[in-house]
C-alpha cells in the first residue's frame, strides 16, 4: 500500500507513530506532510529509515498518488487536531483511505463519514478495540512461549522500538519470534493487536491475555510492546494491565538518558534506576517471576563518546546488560532475553 504520513509540525522527534512506520512498516511511504520541513527529505532527519520527500500538505500530491493518509502523531490526550481537517478532508476527496491510532474516532465526525462514503473509501480507527473483551483469567503462563515484556521509565523513551529491534534480531537470528503489539503504532506496523489504553480498565489486562494466548503456541518467543511507566502520574494503569495480563518471563527496561522528570509533568522528576528494577519486579511477581534482564537505551540525544559512557553506566545501575538496540548491535540485550 502506498501511504502519506501527517506529521504537522512535528517531525521527527514528535511523530512517533511516523517514525514506526518508516522504520518497520511494509507500505510504501510516498510522502510525510509537515508544514514545518515542506522542501526536504526524511533522510535529512533520520537517514536509517524508509526515505521520502516532506511537503506542506495533502493537496501537494497528485489525487492518485496514494492509497491512504495515515495520521503520524500521537499526541498526549490522543485528541485530533483541528489543523489536520482539510489534509483528512483532501484524502478522502482523492478517494484515499485515512488511518488514525486516536482517541478521537474519525468515524463519529459527521463530514469524514460523508466524504468516505461519497468518495468510496474508508476511515480507520486504529485505536477502536474490539467489543467482546472481558477479564483476566491469569492463565497467559500456559502457552508454550516465553513472554519478554518492555516496560519504561516514562513514555517515549522506545518501547515500542525495542520490542520491534528485538523482535527482528531474534528473527535473524534464527528464533521464531513474534510482537504483541498493544498500541496504535505497532498495530499499524503488524497489522494486528489490541490498544490496550482504549480498553474498559477490567478488561485490559484481559485483552492482553487474549493475545498472549492468541499468538504463545504459534511461536517460541513473544515480544510484548510496552505502554506507559509504571511511575507516570497519568499512565501508570495501562503499565499495569500488561504487566499482569501478559505474564511475562523477563523484563527489559527503557530509558532515556537525558530525561530527568516525567514527560509532560515536569514537577515529576524520574525515580533512580535501581528503584525501576525493584518496583517493576515487584508489580510483577504477584502474577509472575519475571525479572529485568536488560535494558535499552536511547541514545538519539548523546553523541557517540556520551552514548556508549551513557550505556556503560544505565548497566551498572542496573546490573544487566544494556545497549541502544537501534544505534549498536542488539545483540547484547537478545542474549540476555532469549
Amino acid at each position: 500500500m502506498r501511504v502519506a504520513l501527517l506529521a504537522h509540525e512535528q517531525f521527527p522527534e514528535r511523530a512517533k507513530t511516523a517514525q514506526g512506520i518508516l522504520r518497520y512498516g511494509d507500505d510504501e511511504v510516498i510522502a510525510v506532510l509537515d508544514r514545518a520541513n515542506a522542501g526536504s527529505r526524511v533522510a535529512e532527519y533520520l537517514p536509517d529509515v524508509q526515505d521520502a520527500p516532506i511537503v506542506a500538505g495533502m493537496d501537494d500530491l497528485e489525487s492518485d498518488a496514494v492509497d491512504a493518509l495515515v495520521i503520524g502523531i500521537a499526541p498526549i490526550g490522543g485528541g485530533f487536531d483541528d489543523s489536520w481537517r482539510d489534509d483528512v478532508r483532501t484524502a478522502l476527496e482523492y478517494g484515499c483511505d485515512v488511518i488514525a491510532g486516536l482517541h478521537t474516532f474519525l468515524s463519529a465526525d459527521e463530514e469524514f463519514v460523508r466524504l468516505a462514503d461519497e468518495n468510496g473509501c474508508e476511515l480507520r480507527d486504529v485505536r477502536k478495540p474490539p467489543e467482546d473483551l472481558t477479564v483476566a483469567e491469569g492463565v497467559a503462563d500456559r502457552v508454550d512461549a516465553e513472554v519478554i515484556c518492555t516496560v519504561g521509565t516514562d513514555c517515549s523513551v522506545g518501547k515500542m522500538t525495542t520490542t520491534m529491534e528485538l523482535a527482528r534480531a531474534a528473527r535473524d537470528a534464527g528464533y521464531d519470534a513474534a510482537v504483541v503489539p498493544t498500541g496504535q503504532t505497532g498495530i499499524m506496523i503488524e497489522g494486528w493487536g489490541t490498544p490496550v489504553d482504549r480498553v474498559i480498565s477490567d478488561f485490559a489486562a484481559g485483552a492482553v491475555e487474549e493475545m498472549i494466548l492468541e499468538a504463545g503456541d504459534e511461536h517460541d518467543y513473544l515480544f510484548v510492546e510496552g505502554q506507559g511507566s509504571i511511575f507516570h502520574p497519568a499512565y501508570s494503569g495501562v503499565t499495569c494491565a500488561i504487566l499482569h495480563g501478559s505474564m511475562p518471563d523477563r523484563l527489559v527496561i527503557c530509558h532515556d538518558p537525558t530525561r530527568e522528570v516525567i514527560h509532560g509533568y515536569d514537577s515529576f522528576e524520574l525515580p533512580p534506576i535501581e528503584y525501576y528494577v525493584e518496583q517493576y519486579e515487584s508489580l510483577a511477581d504477584p502474577v509472575s517471576e519475571a525479572e529485568v534482564v536488560a535494558g535499552a537505551l536511547n541514545t538519539a540525544g548523546l553523541e557517540g563518546d556520551a552514548a556508549r559512557a551513557a550505556i556503560d553506566d544505565y548497566a551498572d545501575e542496573l546490573g544487566a546488560p544494556a545497549t541502544d538496540v537501534v544505534r549498536f548491535d542488539p545483540e547484547t540485550v537478545l542474549e540476555a532475553v532469549c
